[in-house]
């Protein structure tokens, strides 16, 4: 067990970055290279190993983390990997990526300043790379059966490898020219070097689990065949439908979307382009939206030389503390800086973020670029513009991170797999993860309707919506199980989530 009195004796003291004007001259991570011991254990002495872990609650996952923090503790990182790996199958990029609803769900954040316990996932998730706990798991038998799997996000990965694991032969199918989805080409490198990727699929390759590159299902791949050829598919496509800003001046050059951006900037770094297509090199950026992907957009731009950046938010500016609607333990929306927000402080001094403003209009040059936005403050609850608040400022570059409204719209893979859109933009599906049929034509048989819904599922993003990483591989491991259960009558794999869950809230 950990220290009874180490939240007593123990400071809370997270893992330093690299000082900010180092770490935008350069894309490695931005803890490259930072020690993570003795600190990380001293930290995980500090957990209470409480009674009731709320952490498990926060955590859509379920981890175990009062148990893995014990043996971090005390320095056994084979069997703080053996618990972290029994309900999170990528730790590593969740030690990343997420911003750990676990913390602010920990009993000590009550009063006092939680575990780290993000560190502590990372610096464990790491110790068992390097010491060789990660050996591919191999299934002891095969079941016959086949599943493909539509998507190579993190959900779409957590599934094919539990799948795989049960002896499923899954082959998983992937649009671009590498696995990995939005962890591939839409997080910065400076966030999760890709390294971590592909040793993962390297892991589930020698597991059993195919992959196939530059394959569009519901394009190139007709969906429905591919259906007829599999005992069951899982549509785990992410939610890549961008939001838009039908603004004057829309149409402008140098307007972009973000992961038009992103994608370019990130195969830049994977050695496929010698620069970026789109670069804020010299320019003024300016990031419509107050996100995650805004903030990686701003951590790029700072990396390519951006003259200036700034960022907008609809949002009015989240005071410091939690309000009496958001109560311990649901993630509470406080005031927080990204890394990305701390490396445009250290450069130019101040938050690059501009709270409660909208975009009016775009304003463009005689050769039909864009040199400036038009803004003005809103009003906090109807975001109507306030009279007399307009004002202008200078744009070269434009960047749109507005989110994702569901799936992309491609009507020939959902007539082809029989999907159809919830209220909320994506596709519908039980409690249970199966994809809902369209309604009967005519009043005839339920699920008659075009496309082969029969044994297929949805996970992630593509159900869910916009959601964290950890959602989607708790998706995505749930999903696996509701296959399991389909094509076997029975399943063993863990279920964390239902389809419908959602967060903590007050």
């Amino acid at each position: 067990m950990t220290d009874p009195h180490g939240f007593l004796r123990t400071p809370r003291s997270a893992v330093p970055a690299r000082p900010a004007d180092q770490r935008i001259g350069d894309w490695l991570e931005v803890h490259a290279g930072q020690a993570l011991l003795p600190l990380v254990s001293a930290q995980a002495n500090r957990c209470m190993d409480c009674g009731v872990p709320f952490c498990h609650g926060g955590c859509p996952l379920g981890n175990l983390i009062p148990e893995w923090n014990a043996y971090a503790a005390h320095d056994d990182w084979q069997a703080a990997s053996d618990r972290l790996h029994a309900t999170n199958n990528f730790p590593e990029f969740t030690g990343r990526l997420c911003p750990a609803p676990c913390e602010d769900a920990c009993v000590l954040a009550i009063n006092s300043d939680p575990v780290t316990i993000k560190n502590v996932e990372q610096t464990i998730a790491d110790q068992a790379w390097e010491h060789g706990y990660t050996a591919p798991v191999p299934p002891a038998r095969p079941t016959g059966r086949t599943v493909a799997v539509i998507g190579s996000g993190p959900a779409g990965l957590a599934a094919a490898q539990q799948l795989t694991r049960a002896g499923h032969t899954v082959v998983v199918h992937e649009r671009a020219d590498r696995i990995g989805g939005l962890l591939r080409y839409g997080i910065p490198a400076f966030k999760m070097t890709k390294a971590h990727l592909d040793r993962r699929v390297a892991q589930m390759l020698a597991e059993g689990t195919v992959f196939r590159t530059d394959a569009d299902v519901g394009g190139r791949i007709d969906a429905a065949e591919l259906r007829r050829l599999h005992d069951a598919v899982v549509v785990a496509v992410g939610a890549g439908e961008r939001r838009e800003l039908p603004v004057p001046g829309r149409g402008l050059h140098g307007v972009h979307q973000a992961m038009e951006y992103l994608t370019g900037a990130n195969r830049v770094q994977e050695g496929d382009l010698a620069a970026a297509p789109i670069s804020a090199e010299g320019r003024h950026v300016v990031i419509v939206g107050g996100g995650d992907t805004g903030s990686d957009c701003l951590g790029t731009a700072l990396r390519q030389g951006a003259r200036s950046v700034v960022q907008l938010d609809i949002n009015p500016e989240p005071g410091p503390d939690r309000t009496a609607t958001e109560p311990w333990p649901v993630y509470p929306k406080v005031y927080r800086i990204s890394h990305a927000h701390e490396e445009a402080r250290d450069r130019d001094g101040d938050d690059p973020r501009i709270f409660a403003h909208a975009t009016l209009h775009f304003e463009g040059d005689a050769a039909g670029r864009v040199r400036a936005l038009h803004l003005t403050a809103v009003e906090p609850v109807t975001r109507r513009p306030l009279p007399g608040t307009e004002r202008v400022i200078e744009a070269g570059l434009v960047l749109l991170a507005l989110g994702f409204s569901g799936p992309e719209r491609s009507a020939t893979l959902e007539e082809q797999l029989g999907l159809t859109r919830d209220g909320r933009g994506g596709y519908a599906r039980t409690p249970g993860f199966a994809a809902v049929p369209p309604p009967a034509p005519d009043g005839g048989v339920p699920g008659s309707g075009p496309g082969p819904a029969e044994g297929v599922f949805v996970a992630g993003d593509a159900g869910r919506g916009q959601s964290l990483v950890v959602w989607a591989i708790a998706e995505g491991r749930s999903a696996a199980a509701a296959v399991d259960r389909y094509l076997t009558g029975s399943t063993s794999l863990p279920a964390p989530v239902r389809a419908h869950d959602r967060p903590l809230t007050a």
